[in-house]
């Protein structure tokens, strides 16, 4: 049997009771301090307790580093992000005296819809002015191209003339020759002159007759030049008479798209101008603007995936699609951009805008441009 066997339950051996004895000083039988033995192998609780901090420490950084990798890692985001959509302003064409308005504030209106109309009186007198105008440089026309038909016709005649008067003074030159030919022997002296003179009268007619042919011909040729300024003063007018009917349907404001009226702006009376916008039309159609750093594209792409939250709702969340990356960061595009190559340059992270669609129909009639948005987009 064991040595430690045959020893009594109630009595402890010398060396086992020096091995489970606790550390420190413990009185002996004199009263004096020994320290008690350790047991061979046996860790300090010291050391344990800076073993368990290193192992915790090691899973904790482990853990921090999965989770890191596996949720942080694969996304981008931002807080610089706004909804945008194709904000319509609506301005008259012409100017006047706002006769009826027949929208109000955020009402929804499809394309083609009375927005506000303009006294019609001035630009319909105008019209009227011009179809008139019209009407009479079409008579001038008109009247033009019969002239040209009389002169046309009087030259003809004058060309008959001319045919006959060349007729008569080739039978005269004729009759005064026989008669020259003839002589004094058969004619008296005062035929011979007769004769000759009417020689030259007819010459002399022929030549009247040439000279008018060629005054109506002239006419010919200033009745085509009035008649090409009457078509152009009936095109003139024709112009007049369309630009009045443009001026006239601008004064029925429509909406040029489908959409809801914002910024309204215009009351019946007023007076507006051409050019001043008077409210604006926001489509249901919206997508997001991400101003993404640069440092954060090195990843990004058309086609991935976008979480969004919305600032307006909370407990919304939306998904979307990136859509495209600018071309250039947004600085280069602003009114001042910078110019690096003066002064002392400070390097800053530049923003490059992100366009971001949405794929949520909830989201194109809750949202409106300028909301603020978070775009989480998965890179990885």
């Amino acid at each position: 049997m064991n040595a430690v066997a045959d020893i009594p339950e109630t009595q402890t051996h010398p060396d086992i009771a020096a091995l489970t004895a606790p550390a420190g000083p413990s009185p002996d039988r004199d009263g004096a301090n020994t320290m008690a033995v350790r047991a061979p192998g046996a860790i300090k609780p010291g050391r344990r307790r800076f073993t368990l901090i290193a192992v915790a420490a090691v899973l904790a950084g482990a853990a921090l580093g999965s989770y890191y990798w596996a949720v942080i890692a694969p996304y981008e985001s931002t807080d610089d992000a706004f909804v945008e959509a194709d904000v319509t302003p609506i301005a008259p064409q012409v100017a006047g005296r706002v006769l009826r308005v027949p929208v109000s504030d955020n009402q929804e209106v499809r394309q083609g819809d009375v927005l506000f109309e303009i006294d019609p009186s001035d630009y319909q007198t105008k019209l009227d002015e011009a179809r008139s105008e019209l009407a009479a440089a079409r008579g001038k026309a008109d009247q033009a191209a019969a002239l040209m038909l009389v002169d046309r016709a009087k030259v003809e005649q004058e060309r008959a003339s001319v045919a006959a008067a060349d007729a008569e003074a080739k039978r005269a030159e004729a009759d005064n020759r026989r008669f020259h030919d003839v002589g004094s022997l058969a004619v008296s002296a005062s035929q011979l002159d007769l004769a000759a003179t009417q020689a030259r009268s007819s010459a002399a007619q022929v030549t009247v007759a040439l000279n008018r042919q060629r005054a109506m011909e002239a006419q010919l040729g200033l009745d085509e030049a009035d008649i090409r300024t009457a078509r152009a003063e009936v095109l003139r007018w024709e112009a007049a008479v369309r630009q009045a009917e443009l001026d006239l349907s601008y004064t029925r404001v429509v909406a040029p798209v489908a959409g809801f009226v914002t910024h309204r702006g215009i009351q019946p009376g007023d007076y507006v101008q051409i050019g001043q916008p008077q409210l604006a039309l926001v489509p249901r159609k919206v997508w997001i603007i991400a101003n993404f750093k640069e440092t954060q594209l090195a990843h990004m792409h058309r086609g991935q995936a976008v979480a969004i939250t919305v600032d307006a709702y909370p407990n919304l969340k939306l998904k979307g699609r990136v859509e495209s990356v600018q071309a250039g960061a947004g600085a280069r595009f602003s009114l001042f951009p910078p110019e690096n190559a003066s002064g002392n340059y400070v390097k800053v992270v530049q923003r490059v805008p992100v366009k971001i669609t949405l794929e949520d129909a909830q989201a194109q009639e809750i949202l409106g441009p300028g909301m603020s948005v978070v775009p989480e987009v998965r890179v990885r």
